[in-house]
């Protein structure tokens, strides 16, 4: 190769470097000023996050969530649902001590085998992945549901309807459900506990005595439901519904349509559970020798369910550690509630530094 020839190669060798080395300073500083002021793509955010990918763009959610309830059904096609959010999902929070109480329970480690946690945002999705094996990315277009929705607000309801679409389908696929709020605590299988013969059953507020009685007051944080064609109606019907009753939540929608027609019409089977075995706040199950769920309801305010959420697994902790016969004396019972009240999260009359309210 002659010197001349060597010459002019080398020199478009460097040409093409110089070239090739402005173009990434150029794509470099682009992809940085989009990413300081956040106008980035979805597309670009899954290559930095990659789990942003499966949690906001799979390609077929309903086949995605049919595989994840096949993986946590239990015989009978049937699952345990609850929602997450990013608040009740952090670290030492709402979740943990949700999960703990399975641990705790008697008998109901093995039921974590068929709970499946839904998560309504990003970051509870990727907390969800690190504490459970069976997480589902529930995804609402244009709705962030990650801060702490507080009670009867616009996000709180939007977030309380979108769970009652979504236990439809959940239906629509063939599978029954034991929904529970995650600030319930479960303390023994509750199974047994359920009526055979019932489409939709629910825990209460109130239980005044009678299974089928429509005055008692339904909690909609707690409900076994099985999916049939009756079941299916009913959640259609029932989610329509707040059209009907625009403001109100999915709970108080329930307690004007329960005794409706349409349900007559449906042939829906309704039984409400007893707090005696699924109790709350509200009204608690007395009996530890007995009680199945116990609910952190009738509590505003996530600090204040937190206290008392850890102060019931203490309880518990204790009646376990009993000898049978202390137990059958039932010489322990609920120091709950505590701090929990109804009374808003800035009206402190009744409450002292030492209650921590």
């Amino acid at each position: 190769m002659s010197p001349e020839i060597s010459k002019h190669i080398r020199r478009a060798a460097l040409v093409f470097t110089v070239l090739t080395l402005s173009a990434l300073l150029l794509y470099t500083a682009t992809d940085s000023n989009r990413l300081s002021s956040g106008s980035f793509s979805s597309s670009s955010f899954a290559t930095i996050f990659p789990s942003y990918l499966n949690y906001s763009s799979s390609s077929n959610p309903t086949q995605e969530l049919e595989e994840i309830l096949k993986n946590a059904s239990m015989v009978n096609n049937t699952v345990i649902l609850t929602t997450l959010n990013d608040a009740w999902a952090r670290t030492g929070s709402i979740v943990d001590l949700f999960l703990k109480s399975f641990m705790l329970g008697d008998g109901t480690r093995k039921l974590l085998d068929h709970l499946v946690i839904v998560s309504l945002d990003e970051r509870a999705y990727n907390r969800c992945r690190i504490v459970h094996k069976h997480c589902y990315a529930l995804v609402t277009k244009g709705v962030g549901f990650h801060q702490e929705a507080y009670f009867m607000t616009p996000q709180y309801l939007k977030m309380m309807w979108r769970r009652i679409d979504f236990l439809r389908t959940v239906l629509e696929l063939g599978y029954s459900f034991v929904f529970t709020d995650a600030d319930i605590m479960w303390f023994r299988d509750p199974f047994p506990r359920f009526f055979p013969d019932a489409d939709f059953q629910i825990s209460c507020d109130n239980y005044l005595g009678r299974p089928e009685d429509m005055n008692n007051s339904p909690n909609g944080g707690f409900n076994y439901v099985k999916s049939n064609s009756r079941s299916i109606a009913f959640y259609k019907f029932w989610y329509s519904s707040r059209e009907t009753y625009p403001g109100y939540h999915d709970q108080d929608v329930l307690n004007k349509i329960k005794s409706d027609q349409m349900i007559t019409k449906i042939g829906l089977k309704i039984r409400f559970l007893d707090t005696a075995y699924f109790g709350g706040l509200c009204e608690p199950s007395r009996d530890l020798n007995v009680v199945c769920t116990m609910h952190v309801n009738c509590c505003i305010g996530m600090d204040r369910k937190l206290h008392d959420l850890n102060l019931m697994l203490q309880d518990w902790r204790a009646f376990m550690s009993l000898p049978p016969d202390l137990k059958n004396q039932s010489i322990i019972s609920w120091r709950v509630p505590r701090n929990c009240s109804l009374d808003p999260l800035w009206h402190s009359d009744s409450c002292t530094s030492k209650d921590g309210c």
